[in-house]
């Protein structure tokens, strides 16, 4: 055992871990869960360490030796990936302090170990920063570095409805308002539609992705700067970025970018409505795969796991029902994150662990359902074309299409005879000579019930 100290006392460690006094005192201050903090957090936190190691000494104020040995321990970490001594907790108090100081005791006693030079925490390692500068920054980065993988999948998804848009163009189907039969359309329409809603939401995640990049690093406690040389201000975001690969670039007012959490709010609700999208959809395919005998059964979604431990051949939309589950728990966490960034007080955001924690979780869940959806759910769905054209010929709400040659009311007449006797309102239409044959078959083509809006030109 080791004898670790701070300013409340002191405790013993063990002498083959990294973490010290600090990340202990996290641990037992925060048994909330066994979460650990994001990786990805920690990775940029790293990143954040080497980057001020070479800006320091670059500036003259940390001593060649003592750089290399951070450096040399920053990169080691980040190269294998071991991120075993970072034990603290994702939900915790402070800030992000025990984060901060933890990953400076885990810096310097690896370099330590490594160089056999003694590394201090906060004179060394923390040099020129604060936990109010480095934390919000590796969460922003953090979120950046995850969001092109997000992207990905939603192009996937919006590529995936276009080709069965494309393949569907000429697919009819009763559309339905309220849950009600409305006029036809084409299954081509409506996955062209879902098409044009997540590029809506890609476009929307990728904008809000760029306020992410105005960083407060050198801004340390409060923003003003305070224990930070000025060479430090001006090169430590290039250097972070060329070191992450990330274009950072110093946020235009450090005290705001250091009190203010709206960018996170900005991005989760980002999150929140591709959420909530992907929720309609997922919605939607389910209730049009209802059924089979009993429901609407105009798609069959492909049979994943067997839907019943009574029921013998009962499938169910495992699939369209998971994206909904992570659905409702990204619209649960963004109302966390505009909580957590409201409570903000004067010149600081305590609630930044939860924030991040929150907005990273939904990212990787986000990205992991839309995968699941498009590989698993809509690369094999199947449209039941024939079953969707019969329910088109024989829907008395065609009858719309007579109401520029007839009226409106001899076509509610004629809806109300159809829904009745259960007759077909093409059959009535010539059964009564309202039309001539040849008009009542182009009013009735797929073509014309499904773009009303050319019926006349098309009929002439």
């Amino acid at each position: 055992m080791r004898i670790d100290k701070d300013c409340l006392g002191q405790m013993e460690i063990e002498d083959d871990v990294l973490y010290g006094i600090h990340s202990m005192r996290a641990v037992n201050n925060f048994p909330i869960t066994n979460e650990k903090v994001n990786p990805v957090i920690i990775e940029s936190m790293l990143e954040i360490k080497l980057a001020a190691a070479k800006v320091n000494y670059q500036a003259g104020t940390l001593e060649e030796n003592k750089a290399n040995a951070i450096i040399k321990a920053c990169q080691k970490l980040i190269h294998d990936h071991d991120y075993r001594d970072f034990i603290v907790p994702a939900i915790q108090g402070g800030a992000g302090t025990s984060t901060n100081m933890s990953t400076n005791e885990i810096v310097a006693q690896l370099a330590y170990r490594m160089t056999n030079l003694k590394i201090h925490p906060n004179d060394d390692v923390n040099q020129s920063q604060s936990t109010n500068d480095t934390f919000p920054t590796s969460g922003k980065m953090a979120m950046l570095k995850l969001t092109p993988k997000l992207l990905e999948t939603i192009n996937n998804l919006i590529n995936q409805f276009t080709q069965i848009s494309l393949k569907h163009q000429k697919t009819v189907k009763i559309a339905r308002t309220q849950l009600q039969d409305a006029i036809p359309t084409t299954y081509g329409r409506s996955f062209q539609a879902y098409a044009s809603l997540f590029k809506r939401d890609y476009k929307r995640i990728r904008n809000a992705a760029k306020s992410l990049t105005k960083i407060n690093l050198g801004g340390t406690a409060i923003g003003n700067g305070l224990n930070a040389s000025n060479y430090y201000k001006n090169n430590i975001a290039p250097v972070l970025s060329s070191i992450s690969g990330l274009q950072l670039q110093p946020a235009s007012d450090l005290i705001d970018a250091t009190q203010n959490c709206d960018v996170f709010a900005e991005f989760s609700a980002a999150l929140k409505i591709l959420a909530m999208d992907l929720s309609k959809v997922a919605n939607d395919l389910r209730l049009l795969s209802s059924g089979p005998q009993a429901g609407l059964n105009e798609i069959t979604l492909p049979k994943r796991a067997a839907g019943s431990s009574i029921m013998p051949g009962k499938i169910n939309p495992v699939i369209p029902e998971v994206v909904n589950q992570v659905a409702f728990e990204v619209i649960g966490k963004n109302l966390t994150v505009s909580m957590a960034a409201g409570a903000g007080q004067l010149e600081l955001n305590a609630f930044e662990p939860i924030m991040f924690r929150d907005i990273l979780t939904s990212q990787k869940h986000l990205t992991n359902a839309i995968n699941t959806l498009v590989e698993h759910c809509l690369k094999d769905i199947q449209i039941n074309e024939l079953y969707n054209r019969k329910n088109v010929e024989k829907s008395a709400i065609t009858a719309t299409i007579l109401t520029p040659k007839l009226g409106y009311e001899k076509s509610t007449e004629i809806v109300k005879r159809a829904l009745h006797n259960n007759e077909s309102v093409k059959d009535i239409v010539l059964e009564e000579h309202l039309l001539d044959k040849s008009t009542v078959e182009k009013l009735f083509s797929p073509e014309i019930l499904t773009n009303c809006n050319n019926q006349d030109s098309a009929i002439q």
